[in-house]
Order: C-alpha cells, then sequence, then structure tokens
C-alpha cells in the first residue's frame, strides 16, 4: 500500500465519500481513510413518485 499523504492539519485525512464510488477508490488508492455512504435520491428521483410517497406519508 502507498504511503499516506502528508497529513492536513497535523494529522491523516480521514474522509467520508458520499455515492460516487471513483473518489473512494482514489482517495483509498493514496492510503487514505474513506468511510463510503451509499446514497441515493428518495423514488430513485421520480418526482411523481415523490408526490404519492409524500400524500401516503401525511
Amino acid at each position: 500500500m502507498p504511503e499516506p499523504p502528508e497529513p492536513l492539519f497535523g494529522r491523516p485525512l480521514k474522509t467520508i465519500n458520499i455515492g460516487i464510488p471513483t473518489v473512494a477508490d482514489d482517495l483509498e488508492s493514496q492510503g487514505v481513510e474513506v468511510v463510503r455512504v451509499d446514497c441515493k435520491p428518495l423514488a430513485g428521483g421520480d418526482l411523481k413518485m415523490l408526490e404519492l410517497l409524500d400524500k401516503l406519508g401525511s
């Protein structure tokens, strides 16, 4: 594994990656600790479905 990049603020870099796997892959390849969060738009981004779900919830 390669050496981590120079520490920011005097300590190693730790990141949270939300939804873009290639960014996390690039950081990990540089030795950066990455927590991956699988984030997708509600209802797949379908506005009509979101409106229907809102009606069901109220």
